[in-house]
């Protein structure tokens, strides 16, 4: 089949019906000799087009092995080529986005015969800007210390031979005060300086972002993380007409559970002690004497940066003293949330007294007196004059870039102090490797009205899609009815929201209310490739003996698969004592155990432990999803405690009041939701694929003795089940 059929047919009313034939018995993937007809894949496929043909949003869960990824790609491509409009896929993790980009999408190039372009979208620091470069070369001396210098000619020398210009095409990460200096920026990195008609293109220099640019401008599918998602969709940089990021678009997000959590994160405003270092010091750093204004050689505007950075250490040490003294006192008033049943959820926050705190909810304006905002507006108005009376017209485009990023951490600061917004909630957090520094937050309570009006409201189609997003595991909905040969198939009418389904949890965090909403469940055979045990009788966590039962029921069920296991757990302390604990019983055993958060990175763990066949791997937080280890490496999945979440973050503790402030129940309408959501992610973990067996073990009896302990039996696939 042509470009021109193809096209022709997705333009065509029947898009529905020619996608459903394409993922048919009789469709052009039955050729290829490892097709496997799945009448869930074809299903979501036929939803997605007529989402996509009728402007609609579309939430879609579609359980493991469904192949979700070609059911969203073929009709947002076809749909997409058809109507010129540009696909905007975003995913959360990395290897999902590396599996569309160097996977998926060049197989369906050469598949479906249409000539549709792709690229991956990251954001402008990523790359190289070389008449920054350039710049940075000639002024190196008064910009850098000589190890900085180094590095600068390291770059220069890597700009002459890479062909993508981004920092995933170094092998070492550069360092980051002089990657800040020599990267794409708004306002000094633009088409007008460094694109094609400019005179440094028509010198024969390249600006490896401008080449991204063009690019990406150009693709019919774009590839990016939520983040950079989020980021963009906040006004940094684009302002569409008729579209969400870009003019004619429309979304998909894959891995959808995690739109809230990252929306959240990237509205409102954060500024740090270290950021506001960083900008004042790319003026100059009295430390080093090097910086913009060395080559200018301002004396008194110096003098007015060495006087603000002095100012801004004091601010933050204020603002720490401050969070200090309300730690001290237990002003934080994170105990007694109204979470209910749960005892984790019903934990006092960080900042009770007597505990070190990493997050503390301010809850009153004005938390210190304002000696930096002035400043900040004073130094601005003298590099102003800089920008006026300077000859180099580069630096002075680098000054206003400076000027720009003071007024944002000058309106941040405003913001954070004052307290004006209603809706917001407000926090300290303190970081980095020693925890000292200090950022000021604020962001919305909920993200629901936001994105309502931002991204549902826009007037393209938004789809949401992800293993996990019900409240209940659903059996697979009726799907489409598979064509006969030389017939379209048959198809059963569009899916319906009904109230109270188990996607409406999900469709008002988001705002997306008006979405339409499907249910695919799963093509794997659980009841005969799973066995579920339930511990019957556990110690109260608080109990002596608590650890010691835990340890005993683990080793249990490690033995029984001989390791090829992951261990679950929502306390840190408690996994690295357990771990301990352990050591002799795995010697023994002669079994590896991997344990997150001993210096290991991530990635290198999860490669260890497929690689050890027999290894168990003893993970948190970022273990219970998204990651994917198919076949024997993985058997046995053992949940020690069902995942509520403490309510030690002020987001989650202002959710919370105000469930209970409009007289709701905070843990039946959050805490439990949430923490069904994340068992459910856990329990995937497990089956992979339709040959994956093994055992998933819950060591926590609240699923049979708490009245809401069924909510996680019903949200997990029917399999057998044995209590112990």
């Amino acid at each position: 089949m042509g470009v021109i059929s193809f096209a022709e047919d997705a333009a065509s009313p029947d898009l529905v019906q020619r996608v459903g034939h394409m993922f048919s018995t009789e469709g052009i993937f039955s050729k290829a000799r490892n097709f496997e007809f799945r009448p869930q894949q074809q299903q979501m496929a036929m939803a997605v087009a007529e989402s996509l043909a009728g402007r609609k949003h579309l939430i879609v869960e579609a359980g493991t092995g469904v192949g979700k990824s070609f059911a969203y790609l073929v009709p947002a491509i076809l749909y997409a080529k058809a109507q010129q409009k540009k696909a905007v896929i975003c995913t959360h993790t990395i290897n999902l986005q590396e599996q569309l980009v160097e996977k998926d999408l060049p197989v369906l190039k050469k598949i479906l015969g249409v000539d549709f372009s792709y690229a991956m979208l990251k954001g402008r620091g990523n790359y190289l800007c070389t008449r920054r470069l350039q710049k940075a070369m000639q002024q190196a001396d008064a910009l850098f210390t000589s190890p900085e210098i180094a590095e600068l000619k390291r770059l220069y020398e890597w700009s002459r031979t890479t062909e993508d210009g981004s920092l995933s095409d170094l092998e070492v990460e550069p360092d980051p005060r002089v990657w800040e200096q020599v990267c794409s920026e708004r306002g000094l990195c633009t088409p007008k300086k460094c694109g094609h008609a400019s005179e440094f293109a028509k010198n024969g220099c390249t600006c490896f972002f401008q080449r991204a640019r063009q690019r990406i401008l150009g693709a019919d599918v774009l590839v990016l993380n939520h983040t950079l998602f989020f980021t963009l969709l906040n006004g940094v940089e684009t302002d569409p007409e008729g579209g969400v990021l870009f003019k004619n678009d429309f979304v998909i997000f894959d891995e959808a559970h995690t739109v809230e959590q990252v929306a959240a994160r990237h509205i409102g405003v954060s500024v740090s002690s270290g950021q506001l270092r960083y900008s004042l010091q790319r003026l100059w750093n009295p430390r080093t004497e090097k910086g913009l204004l060395s080559v200018l050689r301002k004396g008194e505007s110096v003098k007015a940066v060495s006087e603000v950075l002095s100012q801004g250490d004091a601010f933050f040490a204020k603002i720490e003293e401050a969070c200090e003294a309300l730690a001290r006192a237990g002003a934080s008033e994170g105990a007694g949330t109204g979470a209910g049943d749960s005892d984790e959820a019903s934990r006092g926050g960080r900042g009770d007294a007597g505990r070190p705190w990493k997050e503390l909810r301010i809850r009153r304006p004005d938390l210190v007196d304002d000696n930096l905002t002035l400043a900040l507006h004073r130094l601005r108005d003298e590099v102003a004059g800089l920008i006026d009376t300077t000859e180099d017209k580069d630096t002075g485009e680098e000054l206003m870039e400076c000027n720009r990023r003071l007024t944002e951490l000058r309106l941040a600061v405003q913001t954070f102090l004052k307290q004006e917004a209603e809706e917001f909630v407000y926090w300290v957090e303190r970081g980095g490797r020693s925890q000292r520094n200090l950022s000021l937050n604020a962001a919305p309570v909920d993200v629901a009205d936001h994105l309502r009006e931002r991204l549902f409201g826009s007037g393209t189609s938004v789809i949401l899609t992800s293993a996990t997003l019900a409240m209940k595991s659903g059996e697979s909905t009726p799907a489409p009815v598979p064509a006969e040969k030389g017939k379209t198939p048959g198809r059963e009418p569009a899916p319906r929201r009904a109230a109270g389904g188990p996607l409406d949890y999900i469709a008002r965090r988001v705002g997306g209310e008006s979405a339409v909403q499907l249910q695919v469940g799963s093509p794997f055979d659980y009841e005969k490739q799973v066995r579920l045990f339930v511990a019957g009788k556990m110690p109260d966590p608080r109990d002596p003996g608590y650890e010691s039962a835990l340890i005993e029921q683990i080793e249990r069920f490690v033995k029984s698969t001989h390791g090829k296991a992951f261990v679950l757990f929502t306390n840190t302390r408690l996994m690295q004592s357990v771990a301990a604990r352990m050591e002799p019983f795995f010697d023994r055993l002669g079994i590896e155990c991997f344990v997150q958060g001993t210096g290991t990175p991530r990635s290198t763990l999860l490669e260890k432990f497929k690689d050890d066949v027999d290894s168990v791997l003893f993970g948190t937080d970022s273990f219970w999803q998204g990651v994917d280890v198919p076949g024997e490496a993985l058997s046995n999945v053992i949940i020690t405690r069902l995942p509520f979440a403490v309510p030690d973050h002020p987001l989650i503790q202002a959710r919370l009041e105000r469930i209970e402030a409009r007289g709701g129940n905070a843990f039946f309408e959050f805490s439990l939701p949430e923490a069904v959501l994340k068992f459910r992610q856990g329990v995937g973990r497990l089956i992979r694929t339709a040959t994956d067996q093994g055992i998933v073990v819950v060591l926590d009896n609240r699923v049979l003795t708490k009245r809401y302990g069924q909510a996680f039996l019903d949200a997990i696939p029917k399999c057998p089940m044995e209590v112990v």
